[in-house]
């Protein structure tokens, strides 16, 4: 004895494969929220660890979730979920203090209740500088015909990170004393005079940024294309593929 089905009208097709497609999309929407988070580089702000074309994804879970961990950043409620404190020398992913619209990527120098100055073009922290030992001139891949020297900086894990500087006396390099609030961190780009960072205020630059703003820390470089590719070339997708780039920790 055979069971007959009853033949699929187009109606439950569509109530199907719509089913499917809101669930991937549900998980997707999860996933983004609670794990991970891809974010494309913009700018040069961070060479040489970071340049603009390359693709990152952004770990949610390193420092606990805000209302900024969700798409478009809700109102939903204030603070921290299972908060935990980044790192002295973490690349962080935050949203702009003056414009949560806007994201940025930066390197976080300073923690609540640091003393932060530079001089010169060194980095001080609570009086005491930052060690950079320079690794030689180069040109800004991002500015050609721009010389800058590269500089090398520890961070408290012990692994260190490079840093370029253009010229001495350019501005930026030499800045008062910033007392770092509670619940607030101070970031700096690596491109130190290609940075709009925490040295200018919020209304120029970025200023402190309160911890409620951190949307994650940056872990690794997931494919890279050189200048940017455009989804209206799709040539591009090909021709400015950087592999060398690809699956790089950042951590």
């Amino acid at each position: 004895m055979t069971s007959q089905h009853a033949p699929k009208t187009a109606a439950s097709e569509f109530i199907e494969i719509a089913k499917t497609v809101g669930a991937a999309l549900l998980i997707a929407l999860v996933l983004r929220v609670i794990f991970f988070q891809p974010f494309t580089i913009p700018s040069e702000s961070m060479q040489p660890a970071l340049l603009k074309g390359d693709y990152i994804i952004v770990s949610k879970y390193d420092y606990g979730w805000s209302a900024h961990s969700i798409p478009f950043s809700p109102p939903l409620f204030r603070g921290r979920i299972l908060d935990k404190a980044p790192q002295r020398g973490d690349v962080v992913v935050f949203h702009l203090p003056r414009d949560k619209s806007i994201t940025y990527i930066k390197r976080l120098i300073g923690l609540p209740g640091d003393r932060i100055r530079v001089a010169g073009g060194q980095v001080f922290v609570n009086g005491k500088a930052i060690p950079r030992r320079p690794l030689g001139m180069i040109e800004d891949p991002g500015a050609p015909g721009v010389r800058v020297m590269q500089y090398a900086e520890p961070k408290p894990n012990g692994r260190s990170y490079v840093t370029f500087d253009r010229e001495p006396g350019h501005e930026g390099d030499d800045t008062e004393v910033y007392v770092v609030p509670e619940g607030h961190y101070f970031m700096l780009g690596d491109n130190r005079d290609n940075s709009l960072d925490s040295r200018w205020p919020q209304e120029l630059g970025v200023g402190y940024v309160p911890a409620q703003n951190l949307v994650g820390k940056a872990r690794f470089i997931m494919l890279s294309w050189k200048g940017g590719a455009s989804i209206f070339k799709p040539w591009t997708w090909v021709m400015r593929f950087d592999a060398s780039r690809a699956f790089h920790r950042l951590d």
